[in-house]
């Protein structure tokens, strides 16, 4: 998709379509930035995300959104992209299955190359590290770790000096605060998506169902996915 250009700085936002992503996007928005906002078809169960990311774009007026293709099933390595089941346990000794390796560093990776081409000032990505599934990339360390290579790849960086940040806004916020921002944004979750299982609706009992419905509680607040407090 293509809105009109206009003045405002531009930031790329990496997009899922779920609740964390979409947060994001409104922020950057609200920031005053003009989205570029990117996308992935990873070989992810859930593709239905991509519907919601759509919608999320728009509903933020993106400059444009792309989606770009990339195989990681191929690699194998994780349920999410069909090896092995989706666990729906609740919390597990360690990293679970879900997590798909080298997922995060190879979409900043794209969104460094995307944001150096369309001249945006910032990538916002919706990582956290206080209520998550223990995810490695997740953390301010892998980020830390990350920026330094993206300068040190970056042809701007390394003619210029101009670094483009990794924003990582909700680092430091549980699910719970970060619905509440989202409400305070005026996010419409009804646009979202988390469900693993990807159906037509959510399956309610895989960690990010589990995860959405404990921050919407907490928040004190209806998932209008649901249409009722979880």
């Amino acid at each position: 998709m293509q809105a009109q250009a206009n003045e405002r700085p531009g930031a790329v936002v990496l997009l899922s379509g779920g609740l964390d992503s979409t947060t994001v996007a409104y922020l950057a928005r609200a920031s005053g930035y003009a989205i570029y906002a990117l996308s992935f078809d990873y070989g992810q169960r859930h593709r239905r995300e991509l519907d919601a990311a759509a919608a999320v774009a728009r509903a933020v007026e993106a400059v444009d959104h792309r989606v770009v293709r990339i195989d990681l099933a191929g690699i194998g390595g994780s349920s999410l992209t069909g090896h092995g089941e989706i666990p729906t346990g609740g919390v597990t000794d360690g990293i679970p299955s879900t997590w798909v390796p080298a997922r995060n560093h190879i979409f900043l990776a794209v969104a460094s190359g995307y944001a150096e081409v369309v001249g945006a000032r910032a990538i916002y990505i919706g990582v956290s590290q206080v209520d998550y599934s223990g995810y490695p990339d997740c953390r301010a360390e892998f980020l830390e770790a990350y920026q330094r290579a993206a300068d040190l790849a970056s042809k701007q960086f390394v003619e210029e000096g101009r670094s483009i940040p990794v924003v990582a806004p909700l680092l430091h916020l549980s699910k719970a605060g970060t619905v509440r921002l989202g409400l305070a944004l005026g996010v419409d979750y009804g646009l979202t998506w988390s469900c693993y299982q990807g159906g037509e609706s959510p399956c309610g009992v895989c960690d990010s169902c589990r995860l959405r419905a404990e921050a919407f509680a907490a928040a004190g607040a209806v998932d209008p996915l649901v249409g009722r407090p979880r």
